[in-house]
């Protein structure tokens, strides 16, 4: 290594020997110039000297040997002075201003053209061009290849700290808070570790962590998420719905520049959704800088030849959440159903954020409604096959038997205080038992079964994932468990409550092999059985036929909630629910709700079809709705049922035509 301020002086002194060789050979018609340039440059050697600051910090940072210095500052030089860029294209042979060739950064480092060393100090796989310090363009052979400083370090030698925009674009600023685990990762990088995976599955705070982990050795951290690339837009594998992962052609070169920028700036890459670049460690091996990569899967050995150092990432307590949100959003805003959301704690402040905006325009302190609208848009990018509805679905809207409302409620209570169940110990148990919920919604159609996943999935501030058995189920082996788990995984996720509808088709009872269809068919049970074993998420079984599934599942649940057919007074409150959406009814053809819950032994799904037919006609005819829109929607509901209305009663309505 030179002493301070001989980069420039060496390669100022390096060029004059150059200019006097080739004037010594003779018939060296750019003799002149080369000469007007050199003086030009001496005479601001003060100014140049500017540079020296910069170019030592960045070969102390890189751990550069004194050529490869040489060979930045050959590099440079041209990047600086306008007779710079002149000479360096005279020495390299040309008739005007270019940049340096790979023969005079190689003349003015002293070292020759056959010497091995040379040749490596400008390899793919050396420090100067792996870690993107310095770029040879050209495809002639090496020694008229030229010397090309990639733009962020030409800017970065020269003063300047404009970020570039494939930075820019995933650029992310968590918030620090001291969760489990952030003394693990702080404790890894004061050790020397290279590389910490963080495995921080949906709901975790592994951003935070690694984080607070750099603040707690007071180390600067550049924090960088994959999952901002720019994705596909194209349909996804199961051809349902558009990937959502980045273009795999913009994760190298975006990693590659979060690399050299936070080697630039001497801090720890803080890289999130770091399960996207598990083709390209080598990047962060190579990295100078520490990396903290946090993930939402595991570390896999088959990724390197070697084993980073792994931490499992922490949840926040209720108490850490419940501080976040008091200074997102004020205590207004902050109930148990917020406090249930597993968000992480910069999304806390996304969703703060706006949720302070939306009621700032109404000119009011933020509520639970608007951190619960502003979630749902957090999650409107990710928006399932069901999603939130415009009017989230409350309690209020199920009309059940007592018995089963108190077990949707408790479902909603566990789901909410899972975390800090879970903090008091291992007692889902152990063995790669995941900390989901799973409940089994069983009862005859129309019960409010599906309404019930609903009310979960709004409860908890969460998207309802509806399985699509026409995309998962597959009739090539094999297809339809991978299917299943791109379905699981992209539930945990997105952390929405995944709801099986028609549940006996998937997770029917295993039979009696006879041929080779029976055998994959109790294959993809078996699967499911192992796969809901290690589920992190909620998960909703929704079935008319509880015989049909296979008795294994039962241990699995954790609810098994049965939905009635409802009776005389659960009828009428449904009618009386659902007609209380309208604006009124006709006074001049009351609607007898005794008559209607008494004769009528329908479920709520078959009262809801005939309110909404009933609308229909009373608003074709300009009308209110009345008791006998009632009647002939309710003739032809239970038509559609095959079955007869029996009260003797039914006769003595006014009918409408």
């Amino acid at each position: 290594m030179t002493a301070t301020g001989s980069l420039v002086d060496g390669v100022l002194t390096a060029w004059e020997r150059a200019v006097d060789r080739r004037e010594s050979a003779g018939g060296w018609e750019p003799a002149g110039a080369a000469r007007s340039s050199l003086a030009a440059l001496q005479a601001d050697a003060e100014v140049l000297r500017t540079l020296e600051v910069r170019l030592t910090a960045l070969g102390d940072r890189f751990g550069l040997e004194h050529r490869e210095r040489m060979l930045l500052a050959v590099a440079v030089l041209p990047e600086a002075h306008p007779s710079a860029h002149l000479l360096a294209g005279l020495l390299s042979g040309d008739a005007g201003p270019a940049r340096p060739s790979v023969a005079l950064g190689w003349e003015s480092a002293a070292t020759g053209t056959v010497d091995p060393d040379s040749h490596a100090l400008l390899d793919a796989g050396g420090v100067l061009r792996a870690t993107g310090l310095i770029a040879v363009e050209g495809d002639d052979v090496l020694l008229s290849r030229r010397l090309r400083l990639p733009d962020r370090v030409r800017a970065h030698l020269l003063g300047s700290t404009l970020v570039p925009e494939e930075v820019v674009r995933v650029l992310a600023q968590p918030r620090a808070v001291d969760v489990e685990g952030f003394r693990q990762v702080a404790t890894a990088l004061e050790a020397g570790e290279p590389l910490v995976w963080v495995h921080a599955p949906a709901g975790t705070a592994g951003a935070a962590l690694a984080v607070a982990a750099c603040r707690e050795l007071g180390v600067g951290c550049l924090v960088g998420d994959l999952d901002r690339v720019p994705g596909e837009g194209a349909t996804g594998s199961d051809g349902s719905e558009p990937d959502q992962g980045p273009r795999a052609a913009l994760v190298r070169p975006t990693l590659r520049a979060l690399v050299l920028e936070a080697s630039l700036e001497g801090s720890v890459l803080v890289l999130l959704g770091a399960q996207h670049a598990a083709g390209h460690l080598d990047l962060l091996e190579r990295a100078v800088v520490p990396v903290v990569a946090v993930g939402r899967t595991p570390w896999d050995p088959h990724w390197s030849d070697r084993l980073a150092a792994t931490v499992p990432a922490g949840r926040l307590s209720r108490a850490e959440r419940e501080d976040l949100w008091q200074h997102a959003v004020g205590p207004a805003g902050v109930a148990e159903e917020v406090l249930a959301m597993r968000i992480t704690p910069e999304e806390i402040d996304l969703v703060g954020a706006r949720a302070r905006s939306d009621a700032t325009r109404a000119d009011r302190a933020p509520s639970v409604e608007d951190v619960r609208d502003a979630v749902r848009r957090l999650g409107a990018g990710h928006r399932s096959r069901v999603g939130a509805a415009t009017s989230p679905a409350t309690l209020t809207d199920l009309v059940l038997p007592d018995h089963t409302r108190r077990e949707v409620e408790r479902l909603i209570g566990w789901a909410r205080d899972r975390d800090e169940v879970l903090g008091l110990g291992d007692l889902q148990g152990k063995g790669g038992k995941g900390t989901g919920i799973c409940a089994l919604f069983s009862g005859s159609p129309g019960t409010g079964k599906t309404l019930a996943a609903h009310v979960v999935a709004d409860s908890l501030g969460a998207d309802l994932f509806q399985v699509d058995l026409s995309t998962v189920v597959d009739k090539y082996i094999g297809e339809t468990e991978k299917n299943l788990e791109r379905t699981f995984a992209r539930a945990e996720s997105l952390n929405a409550v995944l709801f099986f509808d028609e549940a006996d088709a998937l997770f029917g009872s295993r039979s009696s092999i006879n041929d080779a269809h029976d055998r994959y068919a109790n294959q993809e049970v078996a699967f499911l059985l192992q796969r809901m074993e290690a589920f992190e998420g909620i998960t909703v079984l929704a079935t008319n036929l509880r015989g049909n599934l296979d008795p294994a599942f039962a241990r699995r649940l954790h609810f098994m909630v049965h939905f009635p057919d409802p009776d005389a007074p659960t009828r009428l409150r449904l009618w009386e629910h659902h007609l209380a959406q309208l604006p009124g009814t006709d006074p001049e053809d009351p609607v007898d709700l005794e008559l209607l819950s008494g004769a009528l032994e329908i479920a709520g799904g078959d009262i809801r079809n005939i309110v909404l037919a009933a609308t229909y006609d009373a608003v074709a005819a300009r009308r209110p709705v009345g008791m006998g829109d009632l009647r002939l929607a309710s003739e032809r509901e239970m038509a559609k049922l095959g079955r007869r209305i029996g009260d003797a009663r039914w006769g003595s309505g006014r009918a409408r035509g």
